[in-house]
C-alpha cells in the first residue's frame, strides 16, 4: 500500500510518501519538505496572522499534490504545537482540512511523544533494551522512555527551537550574551520543574530525533559505522557543550557554513543547541545516538496495526 503523511509543524509542512504493508519496513517513495515558520505569524493574541495562513493554505495544497501525483492509496494528515496552541487553531483547521483533501488529527504532545518513540522503537528493535527518547520540534520538547512499544512516561515540554527563539532570542541577531542566559536559565528551570517531579526518564540507549538533533550531530558530532546505506551520527553532550558559545556569537547568516546548519535551521539552532545541551544534562545522558524514523514514521506504523 503507497500511503501519505501530511505532517504540519511549527517550522515545516512535510509530506512523505512511502510504500508499506503490515509487518514490512516502510520504504520512503517521496519527500518534501515546505518552510512556513509559524511563530513569524503569530499575532499578540496567540492568534496565526492571515499571512500566515495563506502560508500554511500554500503549503498544504503543495503537500496533497505531491501525494496524488505519487499515487497514494491512503493518507494521513498530522498537527502538532503550532496548530494546537493557536488561539484560531480550529478555524484555521477547517481551511486546512479542504486543501488536504483528509481530516487533519490534531496531536497532542504526549501523542507525540509517543509516535515517536514507537518509531524509534521498530527502528533499533529489542536489543536496545529501555530507550530514552528526546525530540526537539519547533514548538515543544518530547521525551519519552520505556521497554516496550508504548513508553511509560511520555511528556511535551513546551521548549520548542522556533518558540524559544521568537521568546528570547528575537531581538538581536547575534544575540547578546544576556539574552543566551535567560534562555539558558529558563529551560533549566523548566526542565528542573518537570523533571524534578519524579520522572524516572533512564535507560539503556538515548536516541534522539528531530532536524535540530541532525543539524547539531552533524556539527558537533561524529559518524558511526552501520550496516546498510547512509550515515547514522552520535553526539557527545561534551562536543554539543562546546559548540554552544560559538554558535551564538555567530549570525544566522554566518552560521549557514557551517557543516548541518541550513539557511532554514540557522535562526533558531542557538536556541535547539542550549536545549539539547540542558536536555541531556538533566537526563544525565553524555551520548544520543540520532535515529533516522521520528513521528511520520510512528504515525504510519501505527496506522498499519489500526488497518
Amino acid at each position: 500500500m503507497r500511503l501519505g503523511v501530511i505532517d504540519i509543524g511549527s517550522n515545516t509542512v512535510h509530506t512523505l510518501v512511502l510504500d508499506a504493508a503490515h509487518g514490512a519496513r516502510p520504504v520512503p517513495a517521496a519527500s518534501e519538505s515546505i518552510e512556513v515558520r509559524l511563530m513569524r505569524y503569530l499575532e499578540p493574541d496567540g492568534s496565526i496572522s492571515d499571512e500566515g495562513v495563506s502560508a500554511l493554505e500554500a503549503a498544504v495544497t503543495r503537500a496533497a499534490a505531491i501525494g496524488r501525483e505519487q499515487g497514494t492509496e491512503q493518507a494521513l494528515a498530522l498537527a502538532t504545537s503550532a496548530l494546537r496552541e493557536a488561539a484560531n487553531g480550529p478555524a484555521v483547521l477547517a481551511v486546512l482540512e479542504e486543501r488536504a483533501g483528509v481530516p487533519i488529527h490534531v496531536l497532542a504532545g504526549v501523542d507525540e511523544a509517543r509516535l515517536t518513540f514507537l518509531a524509534a522503537r521498530r527502528w533499533y528493535g529489542w536489543g536496545a533494551g529501555r530507550l530514552v527518547l528526546l525530540d526537539i520540534g519547533g514548538g515543544s520538547l518530547e521525551l519519552a522512555a520505556g521497554s516496550d512499544e508504548e513508553p511509560d512516561i511520555a511528556l511535551s515540554i513546551p521548549l520548542g527551537a522556533g518558540r524559544l527563539t521568537r521568546q528570547f532570542l528575537w531581538e538581536e541577531d547575534p544575540p547578546s550574551p544576556q539574552d543566551v542566559a535567560l534562555l539558558r536559565e529558563h529551560v533549566r528551570h523548566t526542565l528542573g520543574g518537570v523533571l524534578g517531579s519524579g520522572q524516572a526518564l533512564t535507560g539503556d540507549h538515548a536516541v534522539a530525533t528531530s532536524k535540530t538533533f541532525r543539524s547539531l550531530a552533524r556539527l558537533a558530532g561524529m559518524p558511526r559505522e552501520v550496516l546498510g546505506a547512509g550515515q547514522r551520527y552520535r553526539m557527545r553532550r561534551a562536543h554539543l557543550e562546546d559548540w554552544v558559545p560559538r554558535l551564538a556569537k555567530l549570525s544566522s547568516t554566518d552560521r549557514t557554513v557551517l557543516p548541518g546548519i541550513g539557511s532554514r535551521r540557522s535562526r533558531q539552532i542557538v536556541a535547539g543547541a542550549v536545549v539539547a545541551e540542558e536536555a541531556m544534562r538533566a537526563l544525565k545522558i553524555d551520548e544520543v545516538e540520532i535515529c533516522p524514523w521520528a513521528l511520520r514514521e510512528g504515525a504510519i506504523l501505527r496506522h498499519l496495526e489500526q488497518l
